[in-house]
């Protein structure tokens, strides 16, 4: 009877009262949290790259293979594959220079965007200027204007001055739409960067610009390279803004695709590799700047 009431009034270990408090979800998460959840979402990832797979594969084959069979026939016959398809869509001159066009959009695209709104982030974030707050609340406020409301006004604003059907035309658009998130993204981070650092570098001597070369740009890298890849990424997979605002010397590599099916519908051998080519390269971007992209997430997270 002492043993039992002494067994009784003993409190409950830490590590049951903390597993006790935990929510039953968390507790199954816990569990669920080993090898069979990465097993999980590998098959989901499997999954989620089977059409980049099948495209690739689609590139590779003959157009009468492809019309007498699916492309995963491929893995009991790999003699279908050839690069034909490819050979024929470099000597595509419409495809070829839709894809220098797109590369002329969207590099400046991209590069204005980042310039300005690194401009415009560190101006909102530390300098001080009659109406600061006002004219942030004013550029955050066209985050909400969509690009169809404007695509029509712009339009005819371009064609009275002479921009309409021309790649800097375009490159303006997606600026002027890029600079309202660039902003509002890089203030928000520049804003989280300690003001004894800067205060250090202005007793110093740093000029504004100088302060913004050697300390805000090199700490804001991961926010730049996250802006960076999400505004490559928008343009250069773009077809609306392209397809109202070029003429046919000037369509990027989406456009010229769709007009492709439009007028050969059967010309898979150049729409296959055509696709491909224009998936993998925001892919490739992508991947070569995984790493200052998930910092740039990852910190956002945190602050």
């Amino acid at each position: 009877m002492t043993a039992t009431a002494g067994s009784v009034g003993k409190p409950a270990p830490a590590a049951t009262v903390v597993r006790a408090r935990q929510p039953l979800g968390s507790r199954i998460a816990g569990k669920l949290g080993g090898g069979l959840v990465r097993v999980f979402l590998i098959v989901v990832g499997l999954f989620w790259l089977v059409p980049t797979i099948g495209l690739l594969v689609s590139s590779l084959r003959a157009p009468e293979d492809m019309s007498a069979s699916g492309w995963w026939t491929v893995f009991s016959k790999p003699s279908q594959l050839t690069f034909h398809s490819y050979r024929k869509l470099l000597e595509n001159g419409d495809i070829t220079h839709s894809l220098w066009n797109t590369v002329l959009i969207t590099v400046p695209a991209t590069v204005l965007v980042v310039v300005v709104g690194s401009l415009a982030g560190y101006a909102f974030a530390w300098m001080e200027f009659p109406g600061r707050d006002w004219w942030f609340l004013g550029v955050v406020s066209l985050l909400v204007v969509p690009v169809q409301v404007a695509l029509i006004p712009i339009a005819e604003l371009f064609g009275r001055i002479g921009l309409f059907g021309t790649i800097f035309g375009v490159i303006l658009f997606h600026t002027g739409f890029g600079l309202p998130f660039a902003v509002f993204l890089l203030r928000n981070f520049f804003a989280e960067i300690p003001r004894e650092l800067l205060e250090a570098a202005r007793l110093d001597g740093a000029g504004e610009l100088r302060l913004f070369a050697r300390v805000v740009m090199p700490l804001g890298g991961p926010a730049i390279a996250s802006l960076g890849i999400f505004q490559f990424l928008w343009v250069w997979n773009d077809m609306l803004v392209a397809l109202v605002f070029t003429k046919s010397g000037t369509q990027p590599i989406t456009v010229a695709l769709q007009t492709q099916v439009r007028q050969f519908g059967n010309n898979i051998d150049v729409l296959a590799p055509g696709a491909f080519v224009s998936m993998v390269i925001p892919l490739a971007v992508f991947f070569a700047f995984q790493r200052q992209f998930v910092s740039g997430v990852m910190a956002g997270a945190v602050k």
